[in-house]
């Protein structure tokens, strides 16, 4: 598989946006974490190279929108992982979950019809390869505390503060 990949710098570092020859997100990760971008695209993908040239513009100017302060500009992005079935449908029901929420690894769990498998979701959550765009930041601990995540707490903390301000700032213009 031949990917393309770019630096975006971001308020919470860099990411590296990783895209197919179709310009479908593969992966979105966290510029100081290669190693675990390199497990994930391996274990999906099997053999993978990257290879010269850029992400979609598109691509860019949405990310570069959601830290502006709208994160509506993500829900159109494409994305194609790799992954189980059980990985992919708790992955697209990540983007199911509206900016500005949060919502527990158990009604994550409920949400696609598999009650009690909140580990299984957890795991799965943690597995997902892109970052942001398919939102694991906004899962959290059944007790409401914010709970693993791939990028580390204080990256966690500043996206669902950062999602909360935006969207409720939208409501109150409404």
């Amino acid at each position: 598989m031949r990917l393309r990949t770019e630096l975006l710098s971001s308020p919470v570092g860099e990411l590296r946006l990783v895209v197919d020859d179709q310009d479908a997100l593969r992966a979105l990760e966290f510029d100081s974490h290669d190693e675990r971008l390199h497990r994930l695209l391996k274990r999906y993908y099997g053999r993978y190279e990257f290879a010269e040239g850029k992400v979609p513009g598109t691509m860019r100017m949405a990310l570069e929108a959601y830290f502006g302060g709208d994160p509506s500009q993500l829900d159109a992005l494409p994305v194609a992982t790799g992954g189980t079935e059980f990985q992919r449908r708790v992955w697209q029901a990540l983007r199911g979950i509206p900016a500005g929420t949060t919502i527990s690894y158990g009604e994550l769990a409920i949400r696609i019809g598999r009650p009690g498998a909140s580990r299984a979701v957890g795991l799965a959550n943690g597995a997902n390869p892109v970052a942001i765009v398919v939102p694991c930041h906004r899962v959290i601990g059944a007790n409401g505390t914010l709970t693993g995540y791939g990028g580390g707490l204080p990256r966690k903390r500043w996206l669902v503060e950062h999602e909360r301000g935006n969207v409720q700032g939208e409501l109150a213009l409404a």
